[in-house]
């Protein structure tokens, strides 16, 4: 398909791709992917501005062009560098939902979406063998979503993740639905708002609705979810300071969606420092301006090399700074850690140690 036809999505994200359109492009020192791959199109500006033209007709809609709206991590990184905060990850969300429907998204995207089903049928049965395991009550008022990454690729995590909430907030009932934020990568976005909206209508009547990947966390923030660590900070008291620790080096990477994503910065510090005895060590690049793991938004299916590299400079830079140990919050970011040889933890291991203890 190339015709010139526009995309619906014009109407509503016009005021954005200008914004990036007619911008010196002051943020684009700050895009894990294109300092990943030096290409002037997978900017931010690059990637707007290729977007707006398709979007108005003036560039075809087809697969080549396509692509670089997939060249996008989601990690907010451009919104904190642009004076104007635009939204340049949901325009491009916007994007590939309108190339999804004209049938020239990258064949890794149309894969993923196509998968679903299967992903959310191997979900639940995680969930149906974690809900045998623990102390879990199907009448509970206190919900918990561990997520589909942890669920299918850090299982270990996903039942720690089940025994530090039971600790904090008593018998919960699992939600073995998915936030929809696997179909909005893909473009999906009909399935995205369906497999939401099934969830949502899963959870109503809960009084705590506690989440642990922030990636969910942040797709159904209008449901006003619990991240997992606001629940274990409420609760700092209660968790005892790890043994052996020692004089390790012990360092916090903010995963995008629980820092730009949710503007949790201070929490995860707070809850590792009680645990470690010690503030954590810290990347150069941190808070509002850490770097990227190159895990989200389907980055490692569709950019697999630039996945591969944003996550090795990442390891390479806490390599510098004396490596040690780095521990993150974020099935996605713990499992493209692991994948490069780093030596990582999850905050949710550690806070069950704590909590065993």
């Amino acid at each position: 398909m190339s015709a010139r036809v526009g995309l619906p999505v014009l109407a509503e994200r016009r005021p954005a791709f200008e914004t990036c359109g007619y911008c010196p492009k002051l943020c684009r020192a700050t895009c894990p992917i294109s300092n990943a791959e030096p290409r002037e199109t997978i900017t931010p500006w690059g990637k707007m501005s290729l977007s707006w033209l398709m979007a108005r007709g003036d560039l075809p809609v087809d697969a080549e062009h396509a692509r670089v709206a997939w060249a996008c991590s989601g990690c907010f990184a451009c919104r904190e560098r642009c004076d104007h905060k635009n939204p340049v990850v949901d325009s491009l969300h916007d994007v590939r939902a309108d190339l999804h429907q004209a049938g020239v998204a990258p064949a890794a995207a149309q894969r993923s979406a196509a998968r679903h089903s299967e992903r959310l049928a191997r979900v639940r049965r995680v969930s149906s063998t974690l809900a045998g395991e623990g102390a879990l009550e199907p009448s509970s008022k206190v919900a918990l979503l561990i997520g589909c990454g942890y669920a299918l690729h850090a299982p270990e995590q996903a039942r720690e993740i089940v025994m530090s909430t039971v600790a904090l907030a008593g018998p919960v009932r699992l939600v073995d639905g998915c936030c929809g934020a696997p179909l909005d990568w893909a473009g999906d976005r009909i399935g995205a708002r369906r497999s939401r909206a099934a969830l949502a209508e899963s959870v109503t009547g809960t009084e705590q609705f506690v989440v642990a990947d922030p990636g969910c966390a942040q797709a159904l923030r209008d449901l006003s979810p619990i991240p997992l660590v606001d629940l274990a900070l409420q609760q700092l008291p209660r968790l005892r300071r790890l043994e052996n620790v020692g004089d390790a080096k012990i360092r916090w990477h903010d995963p995008c969606q629980l820092g730009r994503g949710l503007g949790r910065y201070e929490e995860p510090r707070a809850v590792l420092t009680r645990l470690i005895g010690r503030p954590p060590e810290e990347f150069a690049r941190s808070r509002q301006y850490a770097a990227c793991s190159g895990a989200g938004s389907l980055v490692p299916l569709t950019f697999p090399g630039v996945s591969d590299e944003i996550a090795d400079s990442r390891v390479r830079e806490h390599a510098g700074l004396g490596g040690g140990t780095i521990v993150t919050a974020c099935a996605a970011s713990l499992k493209r850690f692991r994948s490069r040889g780093a030596n990582v933890v999850d905050l949710a291991t550690l806070l069950a140690r704590a909590l065993r203890s």
